[in-house]
């Protein structure tokens, strides 16, 4: 019998490993999205586009606060502790170089360097590199010890981050602190029902064996091993904190995290250009209709020199803490952010003027500015003018026509007494907004909210579909009928998205 009739032989060993621990994700879409954008660019072209989605990018930007340092100090100060601190890779992973005065990338090293265009000099790139191969050896005769993490995580890994418990969802069994472990990433399989899963219980216990659930899932989708920074019993144990400090990488992009706070900010440069279009002036009235998580916001205080007022709107408290929070972190005094859906931006003309003791501080600010009258409000025993400082004396107003229960007398009594928490919000909350008159803002920033398929990295695109994409269309357009009403006269209005 012809020996070449016989089946293949199985590959060894060796090569299915290498084949396994490979980071070669493939974007999936929903079908009739595949479809339609197949059809827009072309089989080949469409192909390379998701290829590339499936990757970070090649530079980190960052934006430099000029009102606490310069481009140029910051730059040096970033050489100055690789130089300080002799750190093996950098500053989390950034290692920087000079020579003759200039700008020299080496191996395993990444180059910094100003942004190139006009009216951005306070932009930094920083380049990283890969895709790099890894070797993932575990110890002779034991399988590899591994973590398994979710698709938001990993995508933040490949942008540099470190492995945060949240992010977590299955790990090997005894895996103990100072351990190297393997990090894979778990995507959506579509399910019986049309739909997508991830399909893995938090807290799953992984045997590195090929009888394991997923063992095929996370084939090509290992981006990289690190040390565990607790035990497995700590990292489903405890909320918060950094379960893995990732040692390599698949790409190698710096981590900026703890790294000069207040002084700098990671921030994609299309988000940068948008705050410098709008070209904000100091002193004028400034509206970001969807500001999380407050990039831009920040961005346009500073170049405000941090005189004016910024009002800054998101619909989630949370949302709208994280801005309050990165102002305060970047010392910034004149952003002033609300919860408020974008879409219900426009306050009505015809509403009544006196507002009662439930209604928001900002509300109460838009009547007193359309009577153009000097207008003050009773806070019980005591007056305060309309043009102080309502954040530390909350203003109530009593309409004597309409009945105010117990409940909300106490409420505000005790806002009274126990004053502003942090980022200037009251008992740890954040204010609600009833919107703004018309002709409100000598600018408005509409960054608004979109399909985000150009972010990358991307590892799964499958959650949108050809409606969810018309849908985006729709409330765009409706949020820029709200943009359009709150400018005033001779005004700008920047649309991004």
């Amino acid at each position: 019998m012809d020996s070449s009739a016989s089946p293949a032989a199985p590959p060894p060993p060796a090569a299915t490993a290498m084949d396994r621990y490979t980071f070669s994700p493939s974007l999936r879409w929903q079908p009739e999205v595949e479809e339609y954008l197949v059809s827009a660019y072309g089989r080949d072209h469409f192909a390379r586009i998701s290829e590339a989605l499936a990757t970070p990018s090649c530079y980190s930007c960052i934006r430099v606060n000029t009102l606490k340092s310069s481009t140029d100090a910051v730059r040096q100060k970033l050489l100055t502790l690789v130089n300080q601190k002799e750190l093996c890779g950098g500053i989390n992973g950034l290692g920087i170089s000079e020579r003759n005065g200039g700008e020299q990338a080496h191996e395993g090293s990444y180059l910094v360097h100003k942004c190139p265009y006009s009216g951005l000099e306070n932009v930094l790139f920083v380049r990283g590199s890969g895709p790099h191969v890894l070797h993932y050896n575990g110890q002779p005769g034991q399988s590899i010890k591994e973590i398994i993490v979710s698709r938001k995580c990993a995508e933040s890994v490949l942008r540099g981050a470190q492995v945060y418990v949240p992010g977590v969802l299955a790990c090997s069994s005894h895996v103990e602190k100072g351990d190297k472990v393997a990090v894979s990433v778990a995507i959506e399989q579509p399910v019986k029902d049309s739909g997508w899963a991830v399909g893995i219980t938090r807290g799953t216990v992984l045997q590195g064996l090929q009888s394991d659930a997923h063992y095929e899932e996370r084939k090509g989708l290992y981006i990289g091993q690190g040390i565990a920074a607790m035990s497995r019993t700590g990292i489903f144990r405890v909320l918060h904190g950094v379960a893995v400090e990732m040692t390599e990488r698949v790409y190698k992009l710096p981590s900026f995290n703890d790294v000069l706070e207040g002084d700098i900010f990671l921030q994609n440069l299309p988000s940068i250009v948008a705050a410098r279009v709008l070209d904000p002036q100091p002193g004028e009235q400034i509206l970001d209709m969807c500001a999380a998580p407050g990039g831009k916001t920040t961005a346009i205080a500073i170049l405000m020199r941090d005189k004016g007022e910024i009002v800054a709107l998101d619909r989630s408290h949370n949302k709208v803490m994280g801005i309050l929070k990165l102002a305060d972190e970047m010392g910034l005094s004149c952003i002033k952010a609300y919860k408020l859906d974008a879409l219900k931006s426009v306050r009505k003309t015809n509403e009544a003027r006196n507002l009662g003791v439930a209604d928001n501080f900002n509300g109460a600010i838009a009547t007193m500015v359309e009577d153009n009258e000097p207008c003050h409000t009773t806070v019980f025993s005591g007056v305060t003018n309309a043009g102080e400082d309502n954040s530390t004396k909350p203003a109530v107003q009593i309409d004597t026509n309409r009945y105010v229960s117990k409940a909300d007398l106490r409420k505000n009594l005790r806002r009274m007494r126990n004053g502003t928490g942090r980022s200037n919000c009251s008992g740890g909350r954040v204010e609600d907004s009833k919107g703004f008159f018309p002709s409100s803002f000598d600018r408005v920033l509409l960054d608004a909210p979109c399909s985000a398929l150009g972010l990358r990295p991307r590892l799964f695109a499958g959650e949108e579909t050809l409606e969810s994409l018309r849908k985006n269309a729709t409330y765009q357009k409706r949020m820029f009928d709200q943009a359009v009403q709150l400018v005033r006269p001779g005004g700008v209005i920047v649309y991004s998205t």
